[in-house]
Parts: C-alpha cells; structure tokens; sequence
C-alpha cells in the first residue's frame, strides 16, 4: 500500500479474467475480450444510471418491449450499448436480449463463438424512484461451426461457461462466476475501473431472511403459503426477517451477501412463475450455485431445465442451501 491511500498492487476485474485465463492452457483470449466488452457496456450504463436523474433519460420512450413492458429511455440505450459491445468484441455468434423478441444474430465477419444471454436493465420499473437495478448475463459457447440459429441458444445452464450481474446500487458492483468462484467488484469512480473487493464469494448454509412478493398470497399454492407462514411463526422457530426491492439482482445480491432464500412461485395468473428462465433465472442459478447455494424451479435445479423458447418463464426458489432444501421438502410433501 503507497503512502497515497493508493493499492500500487491492485486486482481490477481485467487483470483477474487475465489471471484465470493463464490457469487454462487451451485458452484462446476470446472470454477475456467477451468480459471486458461486458464491463464496459455496464460502466457506460453505471455512467447512465447515476445521470438519470439529470438528464431525464428514466423518461417513457414511448416503445413497449416483448413482455408488453413499457420500455424506458435507459432500457433502450443498456440494450443498445450490450448489443453494440458485444458485437464488436468478435467473440459472438448469437445474442439473445429480454428487450428482443428473436435471437440477434452476428454477422460472419465479426462473428465469435460464444452465445450471450442478458437482460440489460433488470428492475428498471424502479428507475423513477431510485430503488436499486441491474444487468444479468450468462454467456455459453457454441457447440459447432454451423450457421448460428435458434436451436443454439437454447441451451440448459449445465453448459454455461461463465454467469454474472452488475447492480448499480449505493455503488456499483459487479459479480462474476467463473471457473469454480464468485466474485465481487467495486467499480471504483475515481477511476473507473472495477476493483476484486469480494474474494470467493460463499452463501451461508442458512439464512434468516426470507424474499417474496406477498401481495400474491391469494394466489399462492399450499406449500408456498405453508413455508412463509412458518417463517413468521415463532412457534416454528425465530421468524425471519421480510425483506423484498423487486428488483431481482438487488435480492439475490443481498442473498448471496446475508443468506436466506429469494421466490418467485408460480401463481394462479402466472403458473410459470414470473421472471425469464435464460437471462435471469440461468444465470442467477449459476452464480448462486457457484457460491454454495441452490437455484431450484421447486421440481428441479434450475441449471437442469432444458429451454424451450427465448422468453420462457420459471418459478424459482434460490438461496442459502438449507432454505431452500426446506421449502423444496414442503412442496414434496404437498405433491404426496
């Protein structure tokens, strides 16, 4: 450390990609350059973000996306600066974004081998009142040298090569899994490069928080409304704390950080639950995983789903190990 209050020997996350390249002698580069293009697109977006509110960029562009979702001016510019990043990385063969109805394919010269799926801005419902969002990926390779089609993007999240989130939060944040760890980077503002803060990311066996949107209790199945109840009985034990943004990467993250466990349950208005298996259900899955955790679609794990559409949707139940083993146990018990 320099007399500065400088780290003269810091890891930013290009340097520890590079690291982790050097481990695999196969390696061609092409991951690294894929993350790096990744980063950018997100300190671009952060740079967007913290300027929203001056610049009125969180304004309606007057567009509906695929889900029927009005789009926001930022939703449009992060799914630009993904597409547009990723493009010009040379790493892609197929993009596949929640702002898009069809897959996006590359053209053949720029054309890589990796397949990426991303949701650009996650929660961006919240933007106008500066409740925390984010940007989900999970990148896959291409298994031949055939003409990319829609077959090749859908693949289960046992074939995902690497998986992670940006959270632009009271900072801004990025979590990468990769090879066998997960990690947290601080993008650090004064300049501007994302620093390894969070070394080997662990979720605890057991949490004491449980996340779920309650206002559908009415619409619930048994076990779900078994599992929160006890989870406010202090006959069944000390009742855990309720705590739920709606934003999916602000509730997983704190997950991750805290322990216990995130639903999002199929309901009777939306019996496939609600949030998009390939580009935020995978990749959480796999990150959660990665950290010693579980990512269950209540039947199955949720990396062993195998997809059927672009924009499917999924319950999912994932968090700390032991929660999540207990909610799985009630629906089992229910199901008999």
């Amino acid at each position: 450390m320099s007399n500065h209050g400088f780290d003269s020997d810091t890891v930013t996350l290009s340097r520890f990609v590079l690291a982790e390249q050097s481990k695999v002698p196969t390696a061609t580069g092409e991951l690294t350059q894929l993350l790096n293009a990744i980063q950018t697109a997100v300190k671009v977006i952060s740079s967007a973000v913290r300027r929203a509110g001056f610049t009125q960029l969180f304004g309606i562009a007057g567009e509906t996306n695929v889900q029927g979702e009005e789009v926001k001016k930022l939703d449009v510019l992060a799914n630009e600066l993904f597409i547009n990043m990723l493009r010009s990385s040379y790493t892609v063969a197929l993009l596949i974004s929640e702002e898009n109805e069809t897959v996006i394919e590359v053209e053949t010269s720029q054309r890589g081998k990796y397949i990426v799926a991303f949701d650009p801005l996650d929660g961006s419902s919240n933007i106008d009142c500066l409740v925390s969002i984010g940007s989900i990926f999970a990148i896959m390779k291409k298994e031949d040298n055939s003409i990319p089609c829609l077959k090749d993007a859908l693949q289960p999240g046992t074939k995902v090569v690497a998986a992670g989130y940006a959270l632009y939060g009271s900072a801004t944040m990025m979590v990468l899994s990769l090879g066998n760890s997960v990690n947290g980077f601080m993008l650090d503002p004064s300049f501007g490069e994302f620093i390894l803060t969070d070394r080997n990311m662990r979720i605890p066996n057991r949490g004491k928080i449980y996340a779920i949107n309650e206002g559908y209790t009415s619409e619930w199945a048994p076990a779900i409304r078994e599992y929160v109840e006890n989870k406010k009985n202090p006959c069944k034990g000390k009742p855990y704390n309720a705590r739920y943004v709606g934003s999916m990467v602000a509730d997983v993250h704190r997950t991750i950080k805290y322990g216990g466990i995130f639903i999002y349950p199929a309901t009777k208005s939306s019996p496939n639950g609600k949030l998009r298996l390939l580009y935020e259900c995978i990749p959480m899955a796999h990150v959660i995983q990665t950290a010693g955790g579980l990512a269950s679609n209540g039947q199955i794990p949720i990396l062993d789903v195998q997809p059927t559409s672009l924009h499917q949707r999924s319950p999912i139940f994932l968090g700390s190990k032991e929660d999540v083993e207990e909610v799985l146990e009630i629906i089992k018990k229910h199901e008999k």
